[in-house]
């Protein structure tokens, strides 16, 4: 499926101020209120795995689409591809939007949101992976990540599976910590784009089975770590 990208420096800009200047104008972009039409038939899963001492810098990308709620695999699309951008803290975006924008063009099913390893609005301009990608992509997404990248949690997460605390900053609410595991680090699930915090939160709660992350982020997980030992 085709993608139309507003602006070439949203995906490879030229340098680092480039890139913090278009993180910033896409921000302005992000909605965060339910755009989804119907309930969803079809989710996807997005993730990358790669090697940072790897000398040719190669990303290897997956895209896995889902049903929903039955969680069952009907697509999976890998790509590798070598990326130029550099390994930094909050520009990770421009290092694997671009591969995995490249998976989502060779999908044969559309998926009516994503689920991607990353975060969405939690990011200190605002615009996460996941929330670079709903934007350049046009497409609900949530971001399913495994740290805090910015905040604090409102109060201590209770061991109890499914005990969530929202994560504060400036005063607001950007993320919730949700136990998905018992003995298992919770993971940070962010609104990134055409989605409320509610809806995200109960998606991916949905999506779980058993394991710490939601199906859609394991199993592009797990494609993406085959693709780059393949």
């Amino acid at each position: 499926m085709k993608t139309t990208i507003p602006h070439s420096k949203w995906l490879y800009p030229a340098s680092i101020q480039e890139a913090m200047e278009s993180q910033k104008e896409m921000a302005k972009q992000i909605i965060l209120k339910d755009q989804l039409k119907k309930v969803p038939t079809l989710i996807a899963g997005m993730d990358v795995s790669n090697n940072l001492f790897d000398p040719t810098q190669r990303i290897f990308a997956a895209t896995v689409v889902l049903s929903y709620p039955k969680l069952a695999i009907l697509e999976t699309v890998t790509t590798v591809e070598v990326q130029k951008f550099p390994y930094i803290s909050g520009f990770l975006g421009f290092r694997e939007a671009p591969a995995l924008i490249h998976t989502f063009e060779k999908l044969s099913l559309y998926p009516d949101l994503i689920m991607i390893d990353g975060n969405g609005i939690n990011h200190p301009r605002g615009l996460g992976l996941a929330s670079h990608l709903g934007v350049l992509l046009g497409i609900p997404t949530i971001g399913v990540a495994k740290n805090i990248l910015i905040g604090r949690p409102a109060a201590t997460l209770s061991e109890e599976i499914g005990s969530k605390v929202p994560i504060i900053y400036k005063g607001k609410t950007i993320a919730m910590m949700l136990r998905t595991k018992k003995r298992t680090r919770p993971i940070i699930i962010s609104a990134g784009h055409f989605i409320s915090l509610e809806m995200a939160v109960a998606l991916v709660t949905n999506c779980i089975k058993g394991y710490k992350l939601p199906e859609p982020t394991r199993q592009a997980h797990l494609a993406a770590n085959v693709c780059r030992t393949a």
